[in-house]
């Protein structure tokens, strides 16, 4: 059935390359498969984009499949739209694309949606064999992958079967947004207003990402006690606990205050004063602004099987690693070693340094030979 709409997008896409000569040149596509927020580094492109003004814009994400009217816009209107964007950013793999033969004068940026080089992902992990050959399909269709330090640069280009000439390590949109955000008081003021039991109290935030299987799901939360970590941060503390979308659980975390469903993460980054996570890229962002970070995972040996790394992980996060909660109870207690977090940030943030959406669109908006 995948394959029956694929072919429905390319077949609209084919019919206005057949009728249009030329791209649009103030057209700009931007796909994000999975967050219809936009608020990441399409949304910051975006933004620069409009304060440079000139460009119009087509979005496309998964909230077009949301209804029948709306997903038949997207596989017909949208998709004959796209063949005519001068410009295409995406955050995360856009399987279609793979079927589309776009117009040599269209540049397509994959700017993808985390930073540095930590779990294993792209062409480095295992995929059944349609997805794989629709994944490598994809990716022969950009003509640039952005990164965020150049010590991560041959990485990006396995991961994505691109020649490393072609990933430019400029730095990151959305990470930038995070070194120049002002107003934080305001940012605190509206989030103490939505979780009053916040007010006045340091906050830690638990992130974990999602497993395979909601068994496994279960097993990894079930090592986790929310109630028993409260009352090791004291009083002038208060834990927030945040879901990956992608984790199977609907349960309560006492003694916790739960932020899933609080709208942007990039926000909790800035208002938390310290992260525990497990294999979570979000320890890029904590890292980049200097903040503590602890490692709670219980599964490590199980995770390594299934996903894996691209270093060892022991030694390669910027904080300790926990197993069990008596670990993580002593971690939090103890100030970490800043010099952890710098070695990590200079590894996988080299770029990020606020300047980094400037530099990709005059890289990527240039005229190429």
């Amino acid at each position: 059935m995948k394959e029956l709409f694929y072919r429905l997008f390319a077949f609209f896409f084919w019919l206005s390359r057949r009728l249009h000569r030329g791209v649009d040149p103030a057209l700009v596509a931007l796909i994000s498969p999975h967050n219809a927020s936009f608020n990441d580094s399409l949304g910051e492109v975006e933004a620069a984009l409009k304060e440079k003004g000139g460009c119009r814009f087509l979005r496309l994400s998964h909230t077009d499949l949301n209804g029948v009217g709306s997903a038949l816009r997207f596989f017909t209107v949208k998709a004959f739209r796209l063949a005519r964007a001068k410009t295409v950013f995406l955050n995360d793999n856009f399987m279609p694309l793979g079927y589309l033969e776009f117009s040599k004068e269209t540049t397509v940026v994959q700017l993808w949606h985390a930073e540095g080089a930590f779990k294993r992902f792209g062409l480095d992990i295992d995929q059944p064999p349609a997805v794989r050959r629709r994944e490598i399909a994809a990716n022969q269709k950009l003509t640039y992958v952005i990164c965020s330090s150049p010590a991560v640069r041959s990485i990006y280009a396995g991961a994505f079967g691109v020649a490393p000439e072609r990933v430019l390590p400029l730095g990151s949109p959305r990470a930038d947004a995070l070194l120049n955000a002002q107003n934080t008081a305001a940012l605190r003021a509206g989030f103490d207003e939505r979780y009053p039991s916040c007010r006045g109290k340091r906050l830690v935030l638990y992130a974990p990402t999602f497993r395979e299987e909601a068994e496994w799901d279960k097993t990894f939360l079930d090592a986790f006690d929310p109630a028993q970590l409260a009352r090791e941060l004291g009083e002038d503390h208060v834990l927030l606990v945040r879901l990956h979308p992608q984790v199977h659980s609907t349960r309560e975390f006492p003694g916790a205050v739960d932020v899933t469903d609080y709208p942007a993460v990039n926000e909790l980054t800035l208002l938390c004063d310290s992260l525990i996570t497990d294999y979570s890229s979000i320890c890029m962002d904590f890292a980049l602004l200097d903040k503590p970070c602890v490692f709670f995972a219980p599964d490590l040996e199980r995770y390594e099987k299934t996903r894996s790394f691209y270093f060892d992980y022991r030694t390669y996060v910027p904080g300790p690693v926990c197993k069990t909660m008596a670990e993580l109870c002593e971690a939090v207690k103890r100030p970490d070693d800043p010099a952890v977090r710098k070695a990590f940030r200079q590894k996988n943030l080299a770029s990020v340094d606020g300047g980094s959406c400037a530099r990709i669109l005059a890289a990527v908006t240039e005229p190429r030979s």
